[in-house]
């Protein structure tokens, strides 16, 4: 009988999100940033409260491993958090991960984090090592903005479900083409199409796919620093956690290129990342370019043909927004086709 993952409390109005740095925290030049975010979270209805390491100066901006790990762990653990949420990625997370005590997390009632780039490294480790459900979404970085888009706001909606529950997310209509941190939230100008890939990794004109499956993902560079380490046991969640319904797995990447992406892909597969996968969604990759003749389409197309299975791409995920927010350990139902897409997903 599978183990059941643990899904946090909702986090309701008046709940308080709890904001440290694991990895890069705020500069001087960013406070300004972090404060319009906080405003407007508190206008939202929410308590914020500021980690002591937030804005510790070092290089990368980054506090010492230790302090960033005993924050973070006692955000965690603290009863009166109803989320923890990061400022935005880094660079150095992974270093963190031998100095959290996993066993008292693993006893511990499992608490909502929510984040994307170097925090999905922790998110990533915190659902393989504890059964505890994590979101791939939005940072606390991106709040500031005033209303929010549609798909980004979607956030509170997942992070406010509790256990039993389910939440359904669309495609966006537009993506943001290039990032502008001196504008106050994203600017959506290019039209969104999600493409697909048909099982044994046929194009196609995006023809209609479905699919289904336990969710697990993140950052693919960040992702992939942890294979051979204690932190991604990921053969191990997949006979313990997902038995028949297999894996659904999202991954988007940063400053890769075709190349880059390919090789790590297949790092995961040699690895048996990809053993029971019933499908894998991708996000628009950020920094990208193809390698001479060879882009992100081959690479999959490839994937989808060894494994047998779909694959949908440009998908809403990751450092090109807005994003859906997924959830690590959730039962997602994935239909897409003419460059539009939905994920339903269950919390049991």
């Amino acid at each position: 009988m599978n183990q059941s993952i643990r899904y946090p409390a909702p986090l309701l109005a008046g709940g308080v999100i709890a904001v440290t740095a694991p990895s890069s925290g705020v500069r001087p030049e960013h406070v300004g940033l972090f404060n319009q975010a906080a405003e407007h979270a508190q206008e939202l209805g929410f308590i914020v409260r500021e980690g002591a390491v937030l804005r510790s100066r070092a290089k990368l901006a980054l506090a010492p491993a230790a302090e960033r790990a005993a924050e973070l762990q006692a955000f965690l653990l603290d009863d009166t958090v109803g989320v923890v949420m990061p400022p935005w990625g880094g660079e150095f997370l992974m270093e963190i991960l031998p100095l959290m005590d996993w066993e008292k997390l693993r006893t511990a009632p499992p608490k909502w984090m929510i984040g994307y780039s170097d925090t999905s490294t922790f998110l990533f480790a915190y659902t393989l090592m504890t059964g505890c459900a994590t979101a791939h979404g939005t940072n606390f970085i991106d709040l500031r903005a005033r209303p929010l888009d549609d798909v980004t706001a979607r956030w509170r909606d997942v992070v406010g479900t509790g256990a039993g529950g389910t939440v359904a997310q669309t495609s966006s209509a537009m993506y943001q083409s290039a990032w502008d941190i001196t504008k106050p939230g994203f600017i959506l100008d290019t039209p969104t199409s999600w493409r697909t890939i048909a099982p044994g990794g046929a194009s196609g004109e995006d023809p209609a796919v479905s699919f289904g499956g336990r969710l697990i993902g993140g950052c693919l560079e960040t992702l992939t620093t942890l294979i051979g380490t204690p932190y991604a046991p990921v053969p191990t969640f997949i006979r313990d956690y997902c038995g028949e319904e297999g894996t659904v797995w999202f991954l988007e990447s940063s400053q890769r290129n075709a190349g880059d992406i390919h090789r790590q892909l297949w790092q995961m597969k040699e690895c048996s990342w990809f053993e029971n996968c019933r499908g894998l969604l991708y996000g628009r990759p950020a920094g990208y370019s193809p390698v001479q003749d060879f882009g992100l389409a081959d690479s999959l197309e490839q994937l989808a043909g060894e494994l047998g299975i779909p694959v949908v791409y440009e998908a809403d995920i990751g450092h090109v927004p807005p994003q859906l927010t997924l959830v690590n350990g959730a039962v997602a139902a994935v239909t897409a086709g003419g460059g539009r897409g939905t994920v339903t997903m269950s919390f049991n």
